[in-house]
């Protein structure tokens, strides 16, 4: 199962995100940003899956990163 954390433009788009991972059965939480990895909102969703995610990317997302133990590899830039 792969870890992933995106980042969105507004509380709005990664509060409808959410909804959907959550809809879709998949596990994730609303959390702040990392100070690393920093956003327009603060507000990131950090979920884990294996469903292929640039499958659910029409959302307002502004970035994706896949989380390994080592870092957080940016797999996705709109």
């Amino acid at each position: 199962m792969n870890k992933y954390i995106s980042t969105f433009y507004s509380h709005y788009g990664a509060l409808t995100y959410y909804k959907m991972l959550k809809e879709k059965g998949i596990k994730a939480k609303l959390m702040p940003t990392p100070r690393k990895i920093s956003s327009s909102c603060g507000t990131c969703v950090h979920y884990e899956t294996d469903i292929n995610i640039i499958d659910l990317e029409e959302h307002e997302i502004e970035t994706t990163y896949l989380e390994t133990e080592q870092e957080l590899k940016r797999i996705l830039k709109k």
